[in-house]
């Protein structure tokens, strides 16, 4: 009784920070891919393309799938936004399609002086 309680902990515990690894390691794909579209000589796409290029590495080609970019504004700075839509797992790898969404920020530089 005892050990079987103690394992569904262990495995839940693994679980949960298999997920915030997925969480924060797609967080980091979003916040870079944004970064690299909000440079002066870059375009939206660049920043799409960085994200994903980061998320197949870390995690897997199944979990570049769903980005997306767009220019709009951040604490009234006009800003890259990078969005990824991840599975969210709840048993090994497998889970919720599009269960995490994560949105990657950054001021977009100009050329104007």
């Amino acid at each position: 009784m005892v050990i079987g309680l103690l394992t569904v902990l262990t495995l839940s515990v693994i679980q949960l920070g298999l997920a915030l690894l997925i969480r924060n390691t797609a967080q980091d794909a979003a916040a870079e891919g944004a970064r690299f579209a909000a440079l002066a000589d870059n375009t939206l796409a660049d920043g799409v393309e960085r994200a994903q290029q980061l998320l197949r590495v870390a995690l897997g080609p199944s979990y570049a799938v769903d980005v997306s970019a767009e220019y709009g504004s951040y604490l009234g700075h006009p800003a890259a936004v990078v969005t990824v839509r991840t599975p969210l797992p709840l048993i090994g790898l497998v889970g919720i399609e599009h269960g995490l969404e994560v949105s990657g920020h950054a001021a977009v530089e100009t050329l104007d002086y």
